[in-house]
């Protein structure tokens, strides 16, 4: 079996700890915003602040990733990451000489950054990893890329509630900034550059191209109705955002606690996505979708209801194993269906159904609460 190009595994690299650092970095904001607040939907708000960039600049992330150099548009979310880092350091450091106010806005303002990586970050990828691996490697590729992922979801929010129970604030902000500082380096490290895609039509208006990529998915006959399920059922069955209240007033087990509770749903993910490696689902996708949603609502159920921690963390992780099935035939669909000119604007608008379910699914939890 031949090895993966060496460029690749510095995208990886880099990749792996951006995600690793945006993890630990988003149980160490929803600790303190909680613990600043203590208002339940001051925690839906950190989501709600992530998704207006992520989906009101989707559109135009995945025009400029499909007229640009990915790699380039890839490098620029590593420092505007690296930023909000800094950001939320500084608040840690400076916080006895600030108000309350001014801290819970430089924490929301450093969520608004993050948005706002996330919102390029995804079509940067997507458009980079089929040209930087022969055809015959992609699928290999994909799965690894993938795993490393669901690795960093683990271990970063894990680490983060450690780090930020045992060492304390500030060093566990600036580990973060360290992790976004080497991703950064990673990237540089790349040699072998991306040119832009060929333009198919140079005559399309900037209005046509934004909206080509919605146009192909809303005609689709697949990705339509797998996108819009997996996003309604974690629109309406995602507490993510809640964790900190879970963990601090009805299972009393600290941001350490925290940090297991966040990885917990990627340690379900990471053990279905092996199985999935090496037992493909056979059957009619759609009732698996189905089956999938069902299972992660019925978790979520159960993790609502309970006040034992280690029911808790098994519901949580179960939900990560039907969110892993969603997730696998979501993206297969969206991969096997995009041109390679348009896999910029299409990833983009993946991106914002991901984004409606995520981020503004933390907001409708903060709500209800």
């Amino acid at each position: 079996m031949s090895r993966l190009p060496s460029e690749f595994k510095k995208l990886l690299s880099a990749r792996f700890l951006f995600t690793f650092a945006v993890q630990m970095q988003a149980v160490i904001l929803g600790w303190r915003i909680y613990e600043l607040l203590k208002d339940p939907l001051s925690l839906g708000f950190i989501g709600l602040t992530e998704a207006v960039p992520a989906i009101g600049l989707a559109l135009y992330a995945g025009y400029l990733v499909d007229r640009m150099r990915p790699l380039l548009v890839y490098r620029r979310v590593m420092y505007v990451s690296f930023l909000s880092g800094v950001i939320v350091l500084a608040e840690h450091i400076f916080q006895q000489n600030l108000s309350v106010t001014v801290q819970a806005g430089m924490l929301y303002f450093a969520a608004f950054l993050t948005g706002t990586a996330r919102s390029f970050s995804q079509p940067a990828i997507f458009a980079s990893v089929p040209r930087m691996v022969p055809r015959d490697q992609l699928l290999r590729a994909t799965a690894t890329m993938s795993s490393a992922m669901q690795i960093a979801r683990i271990a970063g929010p894990a680490f983060g509630g450690l780090t930020f129970g045992f060492l304390g604030p500030i060093v566990s902000s600036s580990l973060v900034c360290a992790f976004l500082l080497m991703a950064a380096i990673s990237m540089l490290l790349i040699k072998k550059d991306i040119p832009a895609p060929e333009k198919t039509n140079m005559h399309t208006s900037i209005q046509a191209e934004l909206l080509s990529g919605a146009k192909f998915v809303f005609s689709h006959p697949i990705l339509l109705p797998a996108l819009t399920l997996d996003m309604i059922s974690v629109l309406f069955g995602g507490v993510t955002a809640l964790l900190p209240i879970f963990a601090n007033d009805i299972l009393f087990i600290g941001p350490k606690g925290l940090g297991a509770l966040r990885a917990a749903p990627a340690v379900g993910a990471t053990l279905m996505s092996l199985y999935l490696a090496k037992r493909s689902l056979r059957g009619r996708s759609g009732t698996w979708l189905l089956s999938a949603v069902a299972g992660f609502g019925l978790c979520i159920l159960v993790f609502g209801l309970s006040t034992n921690y280690l029911l808790s963390l098994a519901a949580l992780a179960f939900s990560g194993v039907f969110d892993s099935v969603s997730m696998v035939i979501r993206s297969s669909a969206v991969q096997l269906s995009s041109p390679d000119h348009m896999r910029g604007k299409i990833s983009a608008v993946n991106s914002i159904f991901i984004g409606s379910s995520n981020e503004i699914g933390e907001f409708e939890s903060g709500i209800a609460a």
